[in-house]
């Protein structure tokens, strides 16, 4: 019940974010061009993989699918968010990011939990191994 909790935390947080994005993306294409900038990526870019992960892995959180592939790039957008933008515009170094991060490497480590897609997958596959045998 606790994984269930986790994932119903973490994945609005992330959606909201990613539906602002992409409901006015002139604005979220200027904020990575002027105040949002990542090494390594150029700004479209950026937001464009920025808006597509906060749309689509808090879906599979709520689902319980995938749920350590998907909290992965979530617990990498919060450390670039705290680190990265947190260090060069102290506005971004916010202590709620640590607390995201806790929760996302705890899902990371145990899986969606007993409520989840991913336990009845494994339940339905080790169910067909063992007729297998």
């Amino acid at each position: 019940m606790f994984d269930l909790a986790v994932r119903l935390t973490m994945a609005p947080i992330f959606f909201r974010s990613g539906l602002q994005k992409v409901g006015d993306w002139p604005a979220t294409l200027f904020l990575f061009q002027e105040e949002y900038r990542v090494p390594l990526l150029p700004p479209d870019i950026a937001a464009l993989l920025a808006a597509a992960t906060e749309l689509t892995m808090p879906v599979l959180l709520v689902l319980g699918l995938a749920t350590r592939l998907a909290a992965l790039p979530l617990l990498a957008m919060a450390l670039t968010i705290q680190f990265v933008l947190g260090a060069a515009n102290p506005a971004f170094s916010n202590p709620q990011h640590y607390f995201w991060m806790l929760l996302l490497a705890g899902l990371i480590v145990r899986g969606g939990g007993r409520l989840s897609v991913d336990h009845w997958l494994l339940h339905l596959s080790r169910r067909r191994m063992g007729d297998r045998q």
